[in-house]
């Protein structure tokens, strides 16, 4: 029996204690015992309901998140440690992740199927294979024109991957030289892929 306040009442009226709640939670993890569950379910899921509406859920919502709540206590019962925390904790901590988690997925966006990144590019033809090709061997010979020093920076920001800062510091040379050498050395390549 419950009370209006809605606290479990046993048939003399005495009122549950957090303490009966946590016995019947250990009883559903340790014998899957369906009477404690539903003493459980009956004793929390109005108040979980009440307490999902109560925090912007409309009515239907609230009633499918209490209801997988409900359905992951079950499951999930042998996990509680009455140790950590009391059994009404447990369980609205799973209602709080339940209902982020039906958030989470209703703010979700739909992926756009025309999005370029799920449209299979069209298979190289043999010209555009052997364009690369030439392309590749074109900007090879620039670049093997190029003075040491700027060849060594562009491999090291465009190869390695490394930041302008870091290529300052492992050649011991100012910030501005950096990027002046890669400047220069754009040049240059552009200039021999023109007369090429």
């Amino acid at each position: 029996m419950t009370s209006p306040g809605g606290i479990r009442q046993d048939r003399t009226g005495a009122r549950a204690l957090p303490d009966d709640l946590d016995r019947d939670l250990t009883a559903v993890g340790l014998d899957q015992d369906a009477t404690a569950f539903r003493r459980l379910f009956a004793n929390l899921a109005p108040r979980l309901k009440f307490f999902l509406i109560k925090g912007g859920m409309i009515e239907s919502a609230a009633e499918d998140v209490m209801q997988e709540t409900m359905m992951k206590v079950w499951r999930k019962a042998e996990m509680f440690d009455s140790s950590k925390a009391s059994a009404s904790t447990w369980i609205y901590t799973i209602a709080r992740n339940v209902k982020i988690d039906r958030l989470r997925k209703e703010h979700r966006p739909e992926p756009d199927p025309e999005d370029p990144c799920f449209v299979a590019e069209d298979p190289e033809t043999g010209e555009q294979a052997v364009s690369r090709k030439q392309d590749r061997e074109r900007i090879q010979k620039a670049m093997e024109l190029l003075p040491p020093e700027q060849m060594t920076i562009i491999k090291m920001s465009f190869f390695e991957e490394r930041s302008h800062g870091e290529i300052a510091e492992m050649l011991e040379i100012p910030l501005g030289t950096v990027k002046s050498r890669i400047r220069l050395a754009f040049g240059k390549i552009r200039a021999e892929l023109e007369d090429l």
